[in-house]
């Protein structure tokens, strides 16, 4: 009779002091980042390779993860972004007619440490509760006094700068399906590969651009419209992105940002952006449209909002800004609008993710809308 397969032992210490006994799951090591939890019961490759989790620990709610494996064509980027995973139970076999391998052999492969077989839904409420903290994973250390002590000395969230990490190095363009129609500059900031996919469905070419392109360098691709990407970090400590965002909006480029590209385009309308308690992670997320009163079931992923006025308008030095969008469960802003003296929509943007690829799609139309703004309503 075969002997059991020893697992490593693996050890998680929050900032707060809480621990969590478990094994190792993916690479053996150590990691550290900050905690958040993602509560979809499905999508955990497109999770691991969104951009915007960069430096976080994600935490995932559903108890059992790797049941569809990995495939080649769901990825959101070239790699694996989080900075650990954490799960109750892992999948023993992966059953897609599309996999092409287990999941813990992507996170060995590429370094990423994990730890399963803990009580995910104690860690998720302790992190309600008391917010998103730094934690540390380790399948080498066993003291958690000493794991502790590294964690609180780990880079924070609050301040962190990030977009430069994650962005591409080289321009490139996803040309449009069939016939062009516009073009777009697109600030990667984080970008997921459904959104220019989504574009070029809609006749855009789009022109994927590094985070730190200047106003200039969007200029030179002539486009008819600029977006802004979802991503990591505080949008508190970017401020370039920021500035070529105020230079467009002077030009009356329409504009249309997503998740960080909606804080960001808080930031130059003049609003505050803040730190969320424990944020929106996951699939299942309900926000009411105010311009037609319809409530979708929407992904997130964000830490940070845009503080506004909900139920007034403010002046800027572009025009009006609205409160386009409020995340029902608390009341968050989850969208803005911009629009001229005339009353005309020039600019736009959701914290949410409408080009999520495992979720509800309910909030497709935003493209459509963009498509709109670029064409003069067309």
């Amino acid at each position: 009779m075969p002997h059991p397969v020893m697992k490593t032992p693996a050890l998680l210490v929050l900032e707060d002091g809480r621990s969590f006994r478990g094994e190792a799951f993916g690479a053996e090591g150590e990691t550290f980042g900050e905690a958040v939890f993602a509560t979809g019961m499905t999508g955990y490759q497109e999770t691991l390779t969104d951009p915007s989790y960069h430096r976080q620990v994600v935490v995932m709610t559903a108890p059992h993860i790797g049941n569809t494996g990995l495939n080649d064509e769901d990825a959101e980027s070239q790699r694996i972004w989080v900075a650990g995973y954490v799960v109750r139970e892992p999948a023993r076999v992966a059953s897609n007619w599309r996999s092409r391998r287990p999941l813990d052999e992507s996170l060995r492969d590429q370094g990423v440490v994990g730890i399963s077989g803990i009580d995910t839904r104690a860690l998720t409420r302790h992190l309600r509760e008391r917010g998103a903290m730094r934690v540390g994973i380790s399948s080498v250390e066993r003291d958690p006094s000493a794991l502790l002590e590294r964690v609180r000395t780990s880079a924070e969230m609050s301040g962190a700068n990030l977009s430069d990490e994650v962005s591409t190095t080289e321009a490139y363009v996803v040309p449009a399906v069939g016939e062009r129609w516009f073009t777009v500059a697109a600030l990667d900031l984080g970008i997921k590969a459904n959104t220019p996919r989504m574009m070029a469905e809609r006749g855009i070419e789009t022109h994927v651009l590094p985070a730190t392109t200047s106003l200039e360098d969007v200029l030179a691709v002539a486009p008819d419209g600029l977006f802004f990407s979802n991503g990591p970090g505080d949008p508190a400590a970017t401020t370039g992105q920021v500035d070529v965002l105020r230079g467009a909006l002077e030009r009356g480029l329409p504009y249309f940002g997503i998740c960080f590209g909606n804080q960001l385009f808080g930031r130059a309308l003049g609003f505050d952006t803040y730190k969320l308690t424990y944020g929106h992670r996951g699939i299942n997320q309900p926000v009411l449209d105010r311009t037609t009163g319809k409530v979708e079931v929407t992904a997130h992923n964000h830490g940070f909002a845009v503080r506004a006025p909900l139920d007034t308008a403010t002046p800027t030095a572009y025009g009006e800004a609205t409160v386009s969008h409020v995340c029902l469960n608390d009341g968050v802003v989850e969208g803005l609008e911009l629009r001229d003296d005339d009353g005309r929509l020039t600019a736009f943007s959701v914290q949410y993710h409408p080009e999520a690829a495992a979720g509800p799609h309910d909030a497709a139309y935003l493209f459509d809308r963009f498509v709109a703004l670029i064409g003069g309503g067309r």
